[in-house]
């Protein structure tokens, strides 16, 4: 039988795979783990990101509009009678 390579997570102490390998049930496999690198640093996405508006000259009177949306009363008023 040839190799399969199959990507898979670390749930405990099983690996889920991300794919069918197309194997009968109860097939008897050999399996050589080995980690995968994250393509990207935990947290690089945020750092990347942070400050990416501040040459905006809308983006503060942007903000306030919606700071002032959210304070707004949104449930309906009862009418007196």
């Amino acid at each position: 039988m040839g190799v399969t390579l199959a990507r898979g997570v670390i749930r405990g102490k099983t690996i889920e795979l991300k794919e069918d390998l197309g194997m009968a049930e109860g097939q008897e496999v050999e399996v050589r783990v080995e980690a995968v690198p994250p393509t990207r640093p935990w947290g690089d996405g945020i750092l990347r990101s942070a400050g990416a508006m501040a040459d905006d000259p809308d983006f503060d009177g942007i903000m306030e509009e919606i700071h002032r949306a959210r304070k707004l009363e949104r449930r309906p008023q009862m009418e007196e009678g």
